[in-house]
């Protein structure tokens, strides 16, 4: 990663506990869609949960049966899914050098921290650890910029902070991973609030870039004009990148 990236990369940490609580987690159909891409069922299966954060994605794995492993490098993350989540294990580790032996996992998951990696080194590791016949799944969590009033704030943002404040870089089809795509469209609807609070647990808000507070205290006043009752209607678009290992 550039060093940018790993300045926002490591700035999660200090805002752990905000962004378990404000971030979103995911559709249902989500889990029946990596099972029918993947071809693995989640019961029972051995899955490693990368860039794990607080957890979102790994309770929903664990719920849904899965012998799943956290894997997290941040510090700050770790306490927090620890504290969340005692009854799943959490190694530390990325995913450009997984803690894992070969062979072993049937399923390899990256919820919207696939960017965080060097797929030079985290494509090969997948193939490494994963079975014949296991699969790596990648998705992204994004604001539905179809919706009006998203798009607008999206506009907002770059016009204050340029292009490319939201990082979130696709797998691409390399050497033995070849990609499945599925999208799905799901949405929730928040206080006003809480809206502001998970955006600002995004990587530009948690730097102390200049102005980052001023826009939130202003975008604040600009929702409450729009939606006077109080609560907005996030709307996001799952992307969903799934990429068979061999045959079993």
């Amino acid at each position: 990663m550039a060093d940018g990236s790993v300045e926002r990369a490591r700035s999660f940490g200090v805002a752990a506990r905000r962004y378990g609580d404000h971030r979103p987690s995911y559709p249902d159909g989500l889990f029946d869609a990596l099972e029918e891409l993947s071809g693995v069922a989640l019961g029972g299966a051995r899955v490693a949960d990368v860039g794990a954060g607080t957890g979102i994605a790994t309770e929903v794995l664990y719920g849904r049966g899965a012998r799943v492993v956290g894997v997290e490098p941040g510090a700050g993350m770790a306490a927090e899914f620890r504290r969340r989540h005692p009854h799943i294990p959490l190694v530390r580790g990325d995913g450009d050098r997984l803690p894992f032996v070969s062979g072993s996992l049937d399923l390899l998951t990256y919820a919207q921290s696939w960017h965080w990696t060097d797929p030079a080194r985290s494509g090969p590791e997948a193939l490494r650890v994963l079975r014949p016949g296991g699969a790596l799944a990648v998705w992204s969590n994004d604001p539905d910029v179809g919706v009006g009033w998203i798009a607008d704030q999206q506009a907002r943002i770059e016009e204050s902070f340029g292009p490319g404040w939201y990082i979130n870089e696709r797998p691409r089809s390399q050497g033995g991973l070849e990609f499945t795509t599925r999208m799905l469209r799901w949405s929730r609807r928040v206080p006003i609030d809480v809206h502001l609070a998970k955006l600002g647990t995004h990587s530009l808000f948690l730097i102390g870039r200049p102005g980052t507070d001023e826009f939130l205290g202003g975008e604040r006043e600009h929702l409450f004009r729009l939606f006077p009752e109080g609560t907005v209607r996030e709307h996001y678009v799952v992307d969903l990148r799934v990429a068979r290992v061999g045959q079993p």
